[in-house]
This record gives structure tokens, C-alpha cells and sequence, in this order.
């Protein structure tokens, strides 16, 4: 990208989410973290403290603002957290610079994610968490941090599954609706445009992860590929 391309890209893109389904997102949030952190406080801790990781308020943005994204779904926030939990752990161990401990955290946590199918942008945060606060983890052993992670992240799963499906027009876990098969058609009256992409959008019950241009940008490479093949 260049210069000339850099300010128009930091503009704000097309938003088709109403108003409502925002405030749905930030109540929802809001009663997710407070729920959690009365539970934690209760529960039964033997001799050291279940704390509210950092890494559990991100995963309330994707699960409740973005409930359908990919990254959002019970797998990466489950095996996600986890794996990067004993990632930041290990590395915490085996590596005494703190700042290389958590670099090497955070990059094998992505890998480890990726490769599992389980990719979680917060449990990148679970990681670095276990490396910087690795002092006071160490202090009172492995099964603080382990307890630690397992809670809030069983607790943010369930949560999820109650908030999001007492929301009307959610559904959590994602359920991909079956649609009909794509069929080409000869003599199209229109090419599809951005306007149709913002309105299929708006007729989606939850926010999308991805953006209009990028759909736009599919279909046109989809559809530049299935003219190529016809024509062989």
C-alpha cells in the first residue's frame, strides 16, 4: 500500500448494523464480565484467588458485538484460551527474558491456533498473560494458572450460550443456514453491486464479520474464475 492509499483506508467503512443490535452488544458485554466476576469471586479457591483475565473481556467483544465470526465459536474460544494458556506457561518457564518469553508465547500460541483450527485472537492475550504475570503465577504453582484459565474460559462459554440465545435474532453457536445453490444465469439483468451487498447485510439476523468490500471482491474473483473455466 502506498501513501496515497493510506488515509482514504483509515476512514470508517460502511456500518449496516442498527443501533439496537449495538446497544444489544454492549449490555450484553457488560452483563457477561460483571456475571463473571461475581462467580469467580465465589467460588471455591483454595488458598489463592480466581482472578477476571484481561483476555476474557476481548473474547466478550467477539462473542457478543461479533457472535457469528468464525473466531467466536465455542472450539476456538474453548481449545484457543487453553492452548495458549499452556503455551504462556511453558514459555514463562523455559525462557527467563521476560520480553523474548512473551514474544515466543504469543507467535507459537498463533501457530499452535492456527494449525488446531482453533484460532482465537484472545487467547493471544491468555499467553502473554501467563508470561507477565509468570512471577505470581509461579508463586503459588501450575494448578492457580490452570484453574485460572479453565474458569474464565468455561465460565465465558457458558455465558455466551445462555446471553446470546436470550437475545432476540441471535443464535450462538453459529448455525450456517442452508441456502439454495448458486446457479449461473445467461443474460444477467445487473451485475451485482455494493448496494446489494449492503443490503444482504442488513437482512442477516447478527453482525458479519467480514466487510461489504470484501464480499464485493469475492464475487467478482469468483465470478472472473467461473467465466475463465467456461470459456476452457
Amino acid at each position: 500500500m502506498n501513501f496515497k492509499d493510506l488515509f482514504p483506508s483509515l476512514k470508517p467503512s460502511f456500518d449496516p448494523v442498527p443501533l439496537t443490535e449495538k446497544i444489544r452488544a454492549g449490555l450484553a458485554a457488560t452483563a457477561a464480565i460483571l456475571l463473571m466476576g461475581l462467580v469467580l469471586r465465589f467460588l471455591p479457591q483454595a488458598g489463592y484467588p480466581l482472578i477476571l483475565l484481561a483476555s476474557s473481556a476481548a473474547a466478550a467483544a467477539l462473542l457478543y458485538a461479533v457472535p457469528h465470526s468464525p473466531m467466536a465459536q465455542p472450539w476456538p474460544l474453548v481449545g484457543g484460551n487453553l492452548l495458549a494458556g499452556m503455551v504462556g506457561w511453558t514459555c514463562s518457564l523455559l525462557i527467563p527474558d521476560p520480553v523474548l518469553a512473551a514474544a515466543c508465547a504469543v507467535g507459537m500460541a498463533i501457530f499452535l491456533m492456527h494449525l488446531l483450527h482453533c484460532l482465537h485472537p484472545p487467547g493471544a492475550a491468555t499467553a502473554i498473560i501467563m508470561v507477565l504475570g509468570g512471577e505470581q503465577f509461579h508463586h503459588h504453582g501450575w494448578g492457580w494458572a490452570a484453574s485460572t484459565v479453565i474458569a474464565n474460559t468455561i465460565l465465558s462459554l457458558l455465558l455466551a450460550l445462555t446471553i446470546n440465545n436470550l437475545i432476540p435474532g441471535r443464535r450462538y453457536p453459529m448455525l450456517s443456514a442452508v441456502m439454495p445453490p448458486l446457479r449461473q444465469t445467461a443474460g444477467s439483468s445487473g451485475e451485482l453491486g455494493q448496494e446489494d451487498i449492503e443490503w444482504a447485510l442488513t437482512q442477516m439476523d447478527g453482525v458479519i464479520d467480514v466487510s461489504e468490500q470484501d464480499l464485493l471482491n469475492i464475487y467478482r474473483l469468483a465470478s472472473g474464475h467461473a467465466t475463465e473455466r467456461a470459456a476452457k
